[in-house]
C-alpha cells in the first residue's frame, strides 16, 4: 500500500493574554484538605487499622486550611475561578455551552495569589450521617485577586470572559458556602 503526502496548512491558533482583577463582595472561607486528612482517607482505604484520634488543635486545624502559591503567598486553586465562570455561561448567559467553554479560556498557573488578612472562623458543620462537628478555617473578609487569563480569541471575546466572571462572582462564587452550594460567601465582581 503505498503512502501519499499531504501538505496541511496550519491555522494559527489566535492566543491572547489578559489579567483581569476581582474584588470580593463577601467573605471568602477557604478549606484545603489537610496533609492529615488525607493520610487518614488513604489509610482507610488501604484497609489499615485505625490510630487513636487525636485531640482536635484548633490552631492547627485553621493553619492546615490555608491553600499556598509557589513563592509562598495565600493562594486559592485556579480552577475553582475557571469552574465558576464555566458554570456561569452554561446557567446565566444565552448560547454559550459549557463543553466549548471549558476549552476556550484558561487560568495560568495552579494558584491564584489572594490579597487579604485571614482570620480564624470557627463553624458548626454536618458531615456525614448528620454528625456534627465543628471546623476552623481561613476567612478572608476584604479580599482580591488578579486572574491570568489565556484565551483563544477566536472562540470567545475578552467582553465575554470579563462578564462570565462577574457573573461567577455574584451567581456561584468561590470558596465554603458558595452562592452555588446555597451559600453568600465567596461573592465577587470584576474591577
Amino acid at each position: 500500500m503505498a503512502t501519499k503526502e499531504v501538505q496541511v496548512d496550519l491555522k494559527k491558533i489566535n492566543i491572547q493574554r489578559a489579567e483581569i482583577q476581582i474584588i470580593g463582595d463577601s467573605p471568602l472561607i477557604v478549606h484545603a484538605w489537610s496533609h492529615k486528612a488525607i493520610e487518614m482517607m488513604l489509610d482507610k482505604q488501604m484497609k489499615k487499622a485505625k490510630t487513636a484520634k487525636a485531640a482536635k488543635d484548633p490552631d492547627q486545624d485553621y493553619h492546615d486550611c490555608f491553600y499556598y502559591t509557589a513563592d509562598g503567598k495565600f493562594g486559592f486553586p485556579s480552577i475553582a475561578f475557571k469552574a465558576a465562570a464555566v458554570s456561569a455561561g452554561g446557567r446565566f448567559s444565552d448560547g454559550l455551552k459549557m463543553t466549548e467553554l471549558r476549552g476556550s479560556f484558561f487560568i495560568d498557573g495552579e494558584m491564584v495569589e489572594i490579597t487579604g488578612d485571614p482570620s480564624k472562623r470557627r463553624d458548626m458543620v454536618r458531615v456525614g450521617m448528620g454528625t456534627a462537628d465543628v471546623r476552623f478555617r481561613p476567612e478572608f473578609k476584604e479580599w482580591s485577586a488578579v486572574l491570568p487569563i489565556k484565551y483563544n480569541a477566536d472562540k470567545i471575546s475578552i467582553e465575554q470572559i470579563v462578564n462570565l466572571f462577574n457573573l461567577a462572582g455574584f451567581g456561584v462564587g468561590v470558596g465554603e458556602w458558595r452562592p452555588e452550594k446555597d451559600g453568600q460567601f465567596g461573592m465577587f465582581h470584576v474591577v
